[in-house]
């Protein structure tokens, strides 16, 4: 170092008052990062004002203009300089700070955005005659009389101009452009009753709009599946669960997507506290860990949850844009969390994903070659079935050659319950002696044989533990590990849950715990390692899973030997009880990685292949 002290002068510092300028340039630093930020900070003003409309437009990624148009109550003539000054609001009175039920309430924003760029709002409220206000660089005008019908209009322009330094970290204006539209997007589902649209106003003329999300109608749950369709799509819409549940004053509600709709990365994972977007390490943690028997570890699951509350069970102002939470009960709302979505999974039983479907039809669809030079008409049903009949027996003398058909007697057709009867059909036929061949009432249904039954073992072996618990094996010597003070304390606290899963720790004196018991089922295990891994997962996510994942994997890998092998021929009574066993056995839709063990094509799909349509 070339000085002992370098933060710290020759001469004696002098304490001084900072002015309200560079009082607010400070609050602006910690509240507004980029243009996203603000729009985030006005769009939830105008949701706090009771906006049913609310209309944002930016510029050159929202550096050179951001307007916020709504509907809301409007601000006073009278009100609007104290509107500007810090610490003014009128969402709270400052009597109680965990019971709030708004967006904003630190009465920042405004005067922070006046301090680092041009700020002006011309508003209306009922019984008032339209005002404006005009802040640059913090240096507030004049109130002028304005035209306006009702609602507020807030405009800022040249964002930072007056920290020309912050200008200098500023991103392009492409991804400063999606930054805004993620926030406009997460909002909008927040609030599925109110009508957003998000306008890129660019160079001359009126722009091009962006994002539109109409209000909806009908209940909550109509409302906000309507909402997230149109935000995350319909792809997410069709293939999510309806998640409902409620546990000691915390409600949980939203959609959660299927294993098999799971992405790259964890962009699709949504999650709200009383309304409010937060990026919580507790919450994705249980989201994750409720999956996490259902997906690889590159693997991860997309879901919009809500999680309501009253307002004294967390505290939101632990967070400069408060997008993070602290709950009186942590345990409680990631148990809720979790316990809500495996139910929901459970009862999605066989189901997988519609995507999958269509990624085999991609596949399947030939390049075109030019115009079609026929057109075929729909046969009739009694065409269909007597050209079946005819071709039926020279189909039977090449089918050994590639795979086999199965023809139940004749007896048995008459007696039989129609496939229909069966969300997975009835099959006939196996091809390469691995894939199951089954027809449906709509379609038709090609099952991964040795995937299949690998998910139908490991159920039952999950099933087994769960009753039977898992066999702990006692070291002859124990393992003593040396901790700090808290991680012993946080390790003391999960004992018994623990114990549950076979390893058997205890207080061994000072900081040391002693490892007495390991599962039985991993043979020989590293106990400090294990430990440690157990302590990191910890501190990272609150809770642990890494025992039971271990033992899952063990159990997977049992089931992976003790499945119906790939290559293995199966009669037709052996392949149709598989199918019964997966519609009966809850998450049969995906095999242990989280890849779809069936894919179900639909009749008019299959028909569009080949130009019937």
């Amino acid at each position: 170092m070339a000085h002992p002290n370098p933060n710290i002068s020759e001469n004696q510092p002098v304490i001084r008052q900072l002015d309200d300028a560079a009082i607010n340039r400070i609050a602006a630093g910690e509240v507004v990062e980029r243009p996203a930020s603000a729009v985030k900070e006005l769009v939830e003003n105008a949701v706090d004002a009771g906006a049913s409309r609310i209309t944002v437009e930016y510029a050159d990624g929202g550096k050179t203009l951001i307007r916020v148009t709504d509907d809301g109550c409007g601000i006073a003539p009278d009100d609007l300089p104290l509107a500007l000054s810090r610490h003014a609001t009128s969402k709270i009175d400052g009597s109680d700070l965990l019971n709030i039920h708004t967006f904003g309430f630190r009465g920042e924003a405004l005067p922070s955005l006046g301090a680092v760029g041009r700020l002006t709002i011309t508003s209306r409220a009922a019984g008032h005659e339209g005002a404006e206000v005009t802040v640059s660089g913090g240096k507030m005008g004049a109130i002028k009389p304005a035209a306006l019908n009702g609602g507020t209009v807030v405009t800022l322009r040249d964002l930072f101009f007056a920290t020309p330094a912050r200008l200098k970290f500023m991103r392009t204006d492409r991804a400063e452009a999606q930054a805004i539209g993620d926030v406009v997007k997460r909002l909008a589902m927040a609030e599925p009753f109110v009508q957003i649209v998000l306008r890129d106003v660019s160079g001359d003329g009126a722009g091009r709009e962006v994002f539109r999300a109409d209000a909806e109608q009908g209940d909550l749950f109509d409302a906000l599946h309507g909402r997230l369709a149109r935000v995350l799509g319909r792809e997410f819409a069709d293939n999510s669960l309806r998640i409902d549940a409620e546990r000691e004053g915390l409600h949980l509600t939203g959609f959660a997507a299927l294993p098999t709709y799971s992405r790259g990365s964890a962009v699709a994972q949504y999650l709200f506290v009383n309304g409010r977007p937060v990026r919580d390490k507790l919450l994705t943690g249980a989201l994750r860990g409720a999956y996490f028997d259902f997906l690889s570890r590159d693997r991860h699951p997309a879901a919009a949850l809500f999680l309501d509350c009253d307002p004294t069970l967390v505290d939101v102002n632990v967070h400069p844009a408060k997008s993070e939470v602290r709950f009186r009960d942590p345990g409680l709302a990631r148990g809720l969390i979790v316990s809500a979505l495996r139910h929901a999974l459970a009862n999605a039983g066989h189901r997988a994903s519609t995507t999958v479907a269509g990624a085999t039809l991609g596949a399947m669809r030939p390049e075109p070659t030019g115009a079609r030079v026929y057109q075929m008409d729909l046969p009739s049903t009694g065409a269909r079935q007597a050209a079946y009949d005819a071709q039926a027996p020279g189909f039977a003398e090449t089918a050994g050659m590639w795979g086999r058909v199965e023809t139940p007697p004749e007896e048995v057709v008459e007696t039989q319950d129609p496939a229909q009867q069966y969300p997975l059909g009835t099959a006939r036929g196996q091809v390469h002696e691995n894939y199951i061949i089954a027809q449906t009432e709509t379609g038709m249904v090609i099952v991964d044989q040795h995937a299949a039954h690998e998910r139908l073992v490991y159920e039952k072996l999950k099933t087994q533990m769960a009753e039977n618990g898992v066999a702990a094996q006692a070291l002859l010597i124990p393992e003593i590990v040396e901790l700090s003070t808290g991680d012993c304390a946080r390790l003391l606290d999960l004992a018994d849950e623990l114990q549950k899963f076979g390893l058997g720790i205890e207080a061994f004196g000072g900081s040391a715990i002693a490892v007495r018991e390991t599962p039985a089922i991993l043979g020989t295990v590293n106990a400090r390692a294990m430990v440690l891994d157990i302590l990191d997962e910890l501190a990272d996510q609150n809770d642990s899973n890494i025992l039971q994942a271990r033992i899952e994997a063990i159990l997977s890998r049992i089931a992976c030997h003790g499945s119906i092998r790939s290559g293995r021929w199966m009669r037709a009574e052996e392949m149709n009880a598989l199918l019964r066993e997966m519609e009966a056995t809850p998450h049969s839709g995906q095999c242990n990685h989280g890849r779809p063990t069936y894919v179900e094509l639909k009749l008019a799909d299959i028909e569009r292949l080949f130009g019937r349509t």
